[in-house]
């Protein structure tokens, strides 16, 4: 058994001394292997054509519209170890945060890089046309309708109390008792006391006084300010006391009272921020800003503490309603989205939109780019599933947030005649300024 070892011994170590050599030849004598000389470098490939592109872009357009939906883990186990690994990735996030209050999302790129689908969320001013950040459109509102009182102080005045004052039960209250004050002059031209309007009058304190703005309206439709004396009292008091003149036209107080109750808050609407790409394998890459997730430190948290319960319901059977309504308060966190929209052609239609918009709107978005506004279409999202233009789902209903990839496909009867004439279904259909400002997407 010993002399068994030994020899085990032995081979190992001839085996480990490395490569022979012959008796005859001395160590020097041999030559290094030359390695193998590397091939010349290839040349750089060029870049597909704009026709290869094209051509690419319509065949990943029907690829997608034949794929099925992806279907997801489906037993609980598999469900629940997933959820753990999101929880324990979001956890890491969150150490790394910053200070709460500031937005957080680590998918979101800053602004102002060279690769963002959107350079941000933008709106556009209403009286000035202006095109505004978030952090902007509040003030600039505010600004030009102050500047607005040179032309029109009655309407500057509206627009103030409606806009300038946030608790809408508390503006509703004192526009109906402004209203009222006007009804009764209105009513009662011939009554002195319904011409004046005591300042110190606890329900005037109350309702009007507390508002923005409606010390303006009322001097803007033809009340002045006096002290006049008042019964059982030492000192004079100020009163609003309505004109004359105006007094003698008591159809324009009628109308005054019409706009100040019909009358909205100003609002900054979204700019669409319409921008026509040329075909790209990456139409379904998008670089959002931060402002597409808007969710501060405290929101990441909630959504923390909401997939934490989330794992301890999925042990638990649940009905698919039950199921619909948790998917439906995931979506909700998104306020806007991001939509492209690929045309027969190849290219992408892009817009900004609210989440909660309906998909009515991406269709009047869509036609208002059309040659032919007039010739029906449907629209398309992943997997083939047609999004009707009837239809009063929202974006965020239809799983659309925060950016999606949708294909324009012509009506079935449209192409049959487009086909009959002769022409060509997968030219270009948008109108011809548009092609002038198209880009290429990075």
């Amino acid at each position: 058994m010993k002399k068994f070892f030994q020899e085990i011994k032995a081979d190992i170590k001839f085996k480990s001394a490395g490569p022979g050599q012959k008796l005859t030849e001395s160590v020097g004598e041999r030559a290094p292997k030359e390695k193998p000389t590397q091939p010349a470098l290839r040349q750089a490939r060029q870049g597909p054509t704009d026709e290869a592109q094209m051509a690419a872009a319509a065949a990943l357009a029907r690829l997608e519209q034949k794929q099925p939906r992806a279907r997801g883990p489906t037993s609980q186990e598999s469900i629940r170890n997933q959820v753990r690994k999101e929880l324990r990735a979001e956890a890491t996030v969150s150490g790394s945060t910053e200070a709460p209050g500031s937005n957080t999302v680590p998918e979101a790129k800053e602004e102002g890089s060279a690769h963002l689908a959107v350079p941000g969320v933008c709106f556009t001013c209403p009286l000035t046309g202006a095109t505004l950040r978030k952090d902007q459109r509040d003030a600039h509102i505010k600004e030009a309708i102050l500047s607005h009182f040179s032309t029109d102080p009655v309407a500057a005045s509206i627009m103030k109390i409606h806009t300038f004052n946030k608790d809408r039960d508390r503006v509703k209250l004192g526009v109906d008792t402004i209203a009222k004050y006007l009804d009764n002059i209105c009513l009662h031209p011939e009554e002195e006391k319904y011409r004046k309007i005591k300042l110190q009058n606890r329900v005037f304190q109350e309702r009007i006084n507390c508002l923005e703005g409606t010390h303006e309206f009322f001097e803007a439709i033809g009340f002045q300010k006096a002290l006049l004396p008042v019964p059982d009292q030492e000192g004079p008091e100020e009163f609003y006391v309505l004109s004359e003149g105006v007094l003698a036209q008591p159809q324009s107080l009628q109308r005054h009272k019409e706009q100040l109750l019909v009358a909205e808050p100003v609002r900054a609407t979204l700019a669409r921020q319409r921008r026509l790409f040329r075909p790209s394998p990456m139409a379904s890459q998008f670089e959002l800003p931060r402002d597409f997730y808007n969710l501060t430190a405290e929101e990441i948290k909630r959504e923390q503490r909401l997939r934490s319960e989330a794992v301890e319901r999925l042990s638990v059977l649940r009905t698919k309603a039950m199921r619909e309504r948790e998917e439906q308060r995931e979506l909700r966190k998104y306020t806007y989205t991001l939509l492209r929209v690929r045309l027969p052609d190849g290219c992408l239609l892009q817009g900004t939109f609210y989440a909660r918009e309906r998909v009515a709107a991406l269709y009047a978005f869509v036609r208002e780019a059309l040659r032919n506004d007039w010739l029906p279409f449907d629209l398309l999202a992943s997997g083939g599933q047609r999004l009707s233009e009837d239809e009063s789902l929202a974006f965020n209903e239809c799983g659309l947030v925060p950016s999606a990839l949708l294909t324009f496909s012509w009506d079935a009867a449209v192409l049959e005649d487009i086909k009959a004439a002769g022409a060509d279904p997968d030219s270009s259909i948008l109108k011809p300024e548009l092609l002038a400002a198209i880009e290429k997407l990075s």
